[in-house]
């Protein structure tokens, strides 16, 4: 967690597990809380994974502490108070996945010229950031400013001549609103060159998850979930930094009964160029 939260931007989502209820065989919703590092900053790639018995907000804000950095997350009321001026120093980032979706759904159910118009001009911010992929912070955030800025100036007009002449109430109305009311969260990114423009890293973190619920079907108990919660930490950081898990952990359990304490960190699944950096703080 500490590595974690030596970075300035974080990505935070979580998901619905099932736990078994002590004694009538019943299960109840916990949640499976993520935060994953950035890929747009130097650093190690780190996902950690906090099982909590409920959704509240209060989570987030518990794990956080007093860590100061831009959070991007979905439109959950939860996070709000992480957002507050007067109690919390994090920044919000909007997720253009979230947005781009509500019209995604709209052009599915009845094929609106209007979603597939804004379907367009979010197409061509993300066109914008595979061109960038590579670059370095300073010349992405050059490109951001050239071409992804005069975009979303375009599109934020767009929006708005398009919510004046939409009726409430409907869909079309719901989807542009949704921009509309995040639009400073969802910018935020441009305007830089180490923010990132959507959630997808850490959804794409949960997915495996998601798709196992199916399979293991509850956690037997809080402490359960929370041994869980560890071994998708540990097999999730190794796998975003290109280890094989299983070889790390195979490994890992041979060092583990001779190995210092005071250098456990070196055991992480981390890079080798990371993990070198440690020795070499010692």
């Amino acid at each position: 967690t500490w590595h974690l939260l030596q970075g300035s931007t974080l990505h935070v989502d979580e998901t619905p597990v099932a736990q078994l209820a002590p004694g009538n065989g019943q299960t109840h919703k916990a949640y499976l809380w993520a935060y994953r590092s950035n890929d747009l900053e130097p650093g190690p790639r780190i996902i950690i994974f906090d099982y909590q018995a409920g959704r509240s907000g209060r989570h987030a804000q518990n794990f956080l502490q007093n860590w100061q950095g831009h959070l991007l997350v979905d439109d959950y009321g939860g996070y709000k108070a992480l957002f507050s001026k007067t109690s919390s120093p994090c920044t919000e980032l909007g997720c253009w996945v979230h947005a781009r979706r509500k019209f995604f759904d709209l052009y599915q159910a009845n094929d609106s010229p209007m979603a597939f118009e804004a379907l367009q001009r979010i197409g061509t911010l993300y066109a914008i950031e595979a061109e960038s992929k590579h670059l370095t912070i300073e010349d992405r955030q050059q490109l951001r400013v050239e071409k992804s800025l005069p975009a979303l100036n375009a599109l934020h007009d767009w929006l708005i001549h398009t919510r004046m002449q939409t009726a409430n109430g409907g869909g079309s109305a719901k989807a542009l609103d949704y921009t509309l009311k995040r639009w400073p969260s969802l910018i935020r990114y441009a305007q830089s060159g180490h923010l990132p423009i959507d959630n997808n890293p850490v959804e794409n973190a949960i997915r495996p998850i998601a798709l196992g619920r199916k399979n293991w079907l509850f956690t037997g108990s809080e402490r359960a979930g929370q041994r869980a919660a560890a071994i998708q930490t540990l097999f999730g950081t190794a796998q975003l930094n290109g280890l094989d898990p299983a070889a790390w952990l195979e490994e890992t359990l041979t060092k583990l009964p001779t190995w210092p304490n005071s250098r456990i960190d070196e055991l992480l699944p981390l890079t080798p160029q990371f993990i070198k950096s440690l020795k070499q703080r010692e």
